[in-house]
């Protein structure tokens, strides 16, 4: 038998590929309705940013007037844009058919958050000002740290999240996520004068509640112990992060776990791993090391 061509081959395995398989037909939502388009989400959050912090993600604006055009012109775009993925999202995985006017409704209902969202946001750059002697000035907060990346991203998707909009919120976290490595879920709540620094490895569960004031640093967990099941053996969405009250601080690579609480004013030091409670004013650390000298081959 004469192998195949290229040509063959190649459709071949476009016609396999074609038809949904039987694993597609679970898995992936039915029917034809338009998925979200991640890019379309990575424009609506770059818009949200040049609108909450102007002159820093697209051109300067010399005085209000012009201020205010290109917030203006950027608001409309972002309407446009979100108006649209909303719709999607709805669509999502759901049976229902496209209410254009539900999703119109919910993209105004958003940009109504705008101010709140902005001054969330700048409670967080101040916080981490505060909290890092390297800074020099605000505005290489907002430029470089990757903690303003992943707030901006978060708080968007929190308050999509809050209106029900279906997988945007996820989609949008995980963007943040995959370009700074810090993980958070949508639906966690945190206060202001939020700051993570550094912040690669940081994670933050979904039923997460973060107070006012709270500094994590890089490679800290607030995850789950364990997970309950339903009587189908699916884990039931319950809540089982922790509560991070006002004022706590916990230091590199530290574990939280289950639905415990850390009292306020509390310094959780570095490499500590946690699955109970704390009360206010508790400084938690980690065994101190012990010191030997490394000769003759000791520790090789």
């Amino acid at each position: 038998m004469a192998p195949l061509s290229p040509e063959d081959i190649l459709l071949k395995n476009v016609s396999i590929l074609s038809k949904p398989s039987a694993y597609e037909t679970v898995i992936v939502p039915h029917g034809s309705a338009p998925l979200p388009s991640v890019e379309s989400l990575r424009k609506i959050v770059e818009l949200v940013k040049a609108i909450v912090f102007p002159g820093f993600f697209d051109k300067r604006q010399a005085d209000d007037k012009i201020r205010s055009y290109y917030i203006g012109v950027n608001m409309e775009m972002l309407y446009s844009l979100l108006k649209g993925q909303i719709a999607r999202g709805l669509l999502f995985g759901s049976a229902k058919e496209e209410n254009t006017q539900e999703a119109n409704a919910l993209a105004l209902r958003f940009i109504d958050t705008l101010p709140e969202i902005k001054r969330l946001l700048y409670t967080d750059v101040e916080a981490m000002f505060n909290n890092d002697p390297a800074v020099r000035n605000y505005g290489e907060v907002i430029f470089c740290y990757p903690v303003v990346q992943a707030m901006v991203h978060y708080r968007i998707a929190h308050e999509l999240l809050l209106m029900d909009v279906p997988v945007i919120p996820r989609i949008i976290t995980e963007l943040a996520h995959s370009s700074t490595g810090i993980d958070i879920h949508p639906g966690a709540q945190i206060g202001e004068y939020f700051s993570i620094d550094h912040g690669t490895g940081v994670v933050i569960g979904e039923t997460s509640i973060i107070g006012n004031h709270v500094t994590l640093y890089q490679g800290v967990t607030l995850g789950a112990k364990n997970f309950s099941l339903d009587s189908h053996g699916h884990p039931m969405n319950i809540p089982r992060h922790p509560i991070i009250e006002d004022n706590v601080t916990i230091y590199s690579n530290s574990t939280v776990l289950g639905r415990i609480t850390v009292g306020h004013d509390s310094v959780i030091g570095g490499n500590v791993w946690l699955t109970n409670s704390v009360p206010p004013y508790s400084h938690i650390l980690q065994r101190k090391a012990v010191a030997t000298s490394f000769i003759d081959g000791l520790g090789i």
